[in-house]
């Protein structure tokens, strides 16, 4: 029988094997982590997004007593809530991020004093297993739309089937290296061999097309890395072409405090930013309240996922309460010393199993790498240049493996049971449909909603899930409690 784990949580692999694993690691996480700032319309901010990734990695490991392999990167949970938010400059996001990671804090209290007994209840496995898997379809779209899709200067962007050559050659190169049995380095690193060789045949078809003046073939731009060594007038930018710093939330916030103004990158964002007012104080806790409660839900899910691709329950050990408190006070750390809330990533859960690597240390390792790498200028252009038909390769199998993980926790559920087979479909369908809640908390003189905080569709279907479960328990009970009286 194959041993389940190459590498098991407490397990440090060699020096030079280890930096090879966390920079996989890295590439695993860094599409979503550096789209975050990008959508919020902060892309100048990827540095710093990066930065924030490795201290909030490494608050939470503290927290968990290096015993839970999962990184942290930016949260897609919380744009609805961020578009709030930058509407107030940095000191809007850090708020923000402070108003989340106390919501973690606070729980995890409660949980000090009352136990996990009634987490178990809420959401038992027959709502962890879909949800985990709905974690999964749900980026299934994100990661298709990617893998036909070009560098965003060509004319031809999308649909492009040279695109879809180069996702495809970095998919198959990661699944044929994760499953030969002749080497075992391969099967450890699936993920960088598969973006080099996606990117070697992305490079190849650019330089081609640069020469012949054929748009469809470019799928690479190299454009940021242009724009780190040049300036727009053509001269050499000198020693910050090699070291830059991050422009992280803690010292442009300082700024914004001190001038009285937001930041030109604010206003690029938003033209109508501006300083953190009181007003914007209640307007920022109402966008992030209820999109944080939703999202400890999330989290009970990666952990429940982890816990059975490494045979541990993360719940009981390191607790529950130790990872809420990783996660939380870890967003904020990431927020503060970065630009967006984190929280536990899918893409690294499916990386550890895939690679069948939990060590501790190489997420460590990770978090170190993306501080020092995000001073380093040249790397970050770099990074940047990888094309999304790569990443959507490299995503096929990373979304795919979490979908199928959450899938794997149906094994032990009476399906033919009616109770778990609504509670179930509930969670599916309306998570795959696509249906979100949509707040409104503030009106327009004409009587409009101009405002409203959007629980995403993962989170919607998660709340229908647990409502449905209570009401029909509560059936079930009542039919039963008659069937004794008679």
């Amino acid at each position: 029988m194959e041993k389940k784990l190459v590498f098991d949580i407490g397990d440090k692999p060699k020096f030079g094997q280890m930096l090879v694993f966390a920079l996989q690691q890295l590439l695993a996480i860094l599409a979503a982590t550096i789209a975050v700032p990008t959508i919020i319309g902060l892309p100048t901010e990827i540095p710093a997004a990066i930065l924030g990734a490795g201290i909030g990695t490494l608050v939470y490991q503290l927290f968990t007593k290096f015993k839970s392999p999962v990184f942290l990167g930016s949260s897609f949970a919380f744009l609805s809530s961020l578009g709030v938010a930058v509407a107030y400059g940095y000191c809007g996001i850090i708020l923000g991020s402070i108003v989340a990671g106390l919501v973690y804090v606070v729980i995890a209290i409660i949980i000090h004093f009352v136990g996990t007994n009634w987490v178990d209840k809420l959401m038992p496995p027959v709502i962890i297993g879909p949800t985990v898997a709905l974690i999964g379809l749900s980026l299934a779209g994100s990661a298709m739309g990617d893998i036909t899709k070009a560098n965003a200067s060509a004319m031809y962007g999308s649909d492009n089937l040279v695109s879809l050559l180069c996702g495809l050659v970095a998919f198959f190169v990661i699944i044929i290296c994760s499953t030969q049995k002749k080497y075992t380095m391969p099967r450890l690193i699936p993920f960088i061999i598969g973006i080099a060789a996606g990117y070697a045949v992305a490079a190849v078809f650019t330089v081609i097309g640069s020469l012949t003046g054929a748009d469809y073939l470019m799928i690479i731009n190299f454009q940021p890395v242009v724009n780190n060594f040049f300036a727009a007038d053509g001269t050499f930018k000198g020693l910050s072409a090699f070291i830059g710093y991050p422009h992280f939330a803690l010292l442009e916030g300082a700024k914004e405090l001190m001038s009285g103004n937001v930041s030109s990158e604010i206003l690029n964002a938003n033209p109508n930013a501006t300083v953190l007012t009181l007003g914007g104080v209640a307007e920022i806790i109402i966008a992030f309240l209820p999109v944080a409660l939703v999202v400890f839900a999330e989290h009970i899910a990666d952990h429940k996922n982890l816990s059975s691709i490494i045979d541990r329950d993360l719940i009981k050990e390191p607790g529950l309460k130790r990872t809420l408190l990783g996660d939380g006070v870890g967003s904020i750390a990431g927020t503060i010393f970065g630009i967006c809330p984190n929280t536990t990533y899918g893409e690294s859960v499916g990386c550890v199993a895939i690679t069948r690597n939990a060590s501790v240390v190489t997420i460590t390792t990770t978090a170190i790498m993306c501080i020092v790498l995000s001073f380093i200028s040249p790397v970050m252009a770099i990074l940047q240049t990888i094309p999304s038909c790569v990443m959507g390769g490299v995503c096929l199998t990373l979304y795919g493996f979490i979908a199928v993980s959450g899938l794997k926790m149906f094994k032990n559920l009476d399906l033919d049971n009616n109770k778990n087979l609504f509670v179930v479909a509930s969670i599916l369908i309306s998570g795959i449909g696509g249906l979100t809640i949509k707040i409104p908390y503030a009106i327009a003189e004409n009587g409009a909603v101009a405002n409203v905080i959007q629980i995403t569709s993962i989170a919607t279907a998660l709340i229908i899930g647990i409502v449905t479960n209570a009401v029909l328990t509560k059936v079930e009970n009542g039919k039963n409690n008659n069937k004794g009286e008679e």
